[in-house]
């Protein structure tokens, strides 16, 4: 069964079951699978436990004041405001906060008994197992974007068209092309990357071929995502100090000229991208690549989850490393949880470097020593997060801080949480005499220091 038949046969909306899950930390792997059919225990705690789901539902769309929250759930005033001042929300200015905010969210966080919730997800999903660790508001925001995929009523009842063009914009290393695969699954398209060599005029097979024959071939194909990287640099605006390259405005004028076919061919573009503020206007239109979805560095939870799950991926049980690791309590996402917290506004990609430079560390000392109950101490710890740091540069922190930026601009609303906790992250990096420009970050754990920030 589907998201939206369960909700539709409950009487209760989609998006409250949705903010549900993100409200109770739900794993996403336990509720819903990738194309939204809903698991079964899920099932039976949704149809077991109907009138609290109408309940929340109800509370979510009221607007409400923090007095009238703390007298719902039965909490004191001053934790509710400390559990909203956490997430930031919008609020209106007759003190009232806005229908996103639920009040049994807030009663979760602290601490309000919610047992009969987990005693259908309590038992811990491996990590192995997931389609993706942490990012369930991203994940609800791009089903959101999607929603025309997934249920054409839309386009009849509401007139909500499918997007033509999507640009995922993100730091370097933040998942973008995981994203866009992720995107593929979901709405059942086949991924095809656009190669730069097909830009421009090439030779495949000892015939003469461009861009243009590359688009008309891949609109016969049936329902496809073509994604193209570098999309800023591409799109890039014309202005009098930049030289955009001949091929890359030849491929504007050929995406633009047929981007108004897309929707009946079946074919979506998604475009990945540093930054969106240096792209044509054009391109930005509406019907064209109006939809903008931004890909954040992982938080501090999601680097923890992120790091065991890369230390464990593909290990037998018997494996040494995998003994190492449970005699450390490493084979646990709280041992982590201490080495993630100094890996602030760190990518996917150094998080992978952390663990590839750890594990060679960890079997180099095991080499030497034999001994199967080595601690993965400070010092090891240390060294590999200085080997990972190597890509935290001044310049990859100062693509962080554009990026929020155009977060801010193109996306607050649905990401305020995340924009706060990256925003500190960054701060942390910020040098204490007057910077060089006024938004330059440095790395503070330069030199023989252990630390990192």
């Amino acid at each position: 069964m589907k998201l939206i038949e369960l909700a539709k046969e409950l009487n209760v909306s989609a998006e409250a079951i949705k903010q549900f899950i993100q409200d109770f930390e739900l794993e996403l792997v336990e509720c819903i699978s990738t194309n939204f059919e809903v698991k079964k225990d899920f099932e039976k705690f949704a149809r077991e436990n109907i009138d609290f789901l109408r309940l929340y539902e109800k509370d979510l769309d009221k607007t409400k004041t923090v007095e009238q929250i703390a007298e719902t759930i039965n909490q004191p005033k001053e934790k509710v405001v400390e559990a909203i001042k956490e997430s930031d929300p919008n609020i209106f200015d007759n003190g009232f906060f806005k229908s996103s905010i639920s009040s049994y969210g807030i009663d979760n966080k602290l601490g309000g008994n919610y047992q009969f919730v987990y005693d259908y997800f309590g038992h811990k999903t491996s990590l192995q197992k997931r389609d993706f660790i942490g990012y369930r508001d991203l994940f609800f925001y791009i089903s959101s974007v999607l929603e025309p995929f997934l249920n054409p009523q839309q386009i009849k009842d509401w007139g909500i068209n499918k997007p033509a063009g999507i640009i995922l914009y993100g730091p370097p290393g933040s998942g973008k092309i995981f994203w866009a695969n992720k995107i593929a699954e979901i709405i059942g398209y086949q991924f095809k990357e656009v190669k730069k060599y097909y830009m421009g005029t090439s030779f495949v097979d000892g015939n003469e071929t461009n861009f243009n024959d590359f688009l008309l071939t891949i609109m016969k194909e049936d329902k496809v995502l073509m994604f193209l990287d570098d999309f800023d640099e591409i799109m890039m605006a014309r202005k009098a100090e930049t030289n955009v390259a001949s091929c890359n405005l030849e491929t504007q004028e050929l995406i633009l000229h047929y981007i108004g076919k897309f929707e009946q061919e079946d074919l979506l573009m998604i475009g990945s991208a540093k930054s969106v503020a240096e792209i044509d206007e054009e391109i930005l239109a509406p019907g064209r690549f109006d939809v903008m979805i931004p890909v954040f560095p992982p938080n501090h939870e999601e680097r923890s989850e992120i790091i065991l799950y890369a230390m464990t991926k593909n290990l037998e049980k018997d494996s040494f490393l995998f003994k190492i690791l449970r005699n450390n309590k490493a084979d646990k996402v709280p041992f982590w949880h201490e080495v993630s917290s100094q890996m602030k506004a760190f990518s996917n990609t150094m998080l992978i470097d952390f663990t590839q430079s750890l594990k060679k560390r960890i079997k180099n000392q095991y080499q030497r020593t034999k001994n199967e109950k080595l601690s993965i101490d400070q010092n090891l710890l240390n060294r590999a997060l200085r080997d990972a740091a190597g890509k935290l540069t001044e310049e990859y922190l100062d693509q962080n801080a554009n990026f929020l930026r155009d977060v801010i601009i193109n996306n607050f609303d649905q990401f305020q949480y995340r924009v706060q906790s990256l925003k500190a992250e960054l701060d942390a990096y910020k040098v204490v005499e007057e910077p060089r420009r006024a938004i330059g970050f440095h790395h503070n754990g330069e030199g023989e220091d252990d630390s990192i920030g």
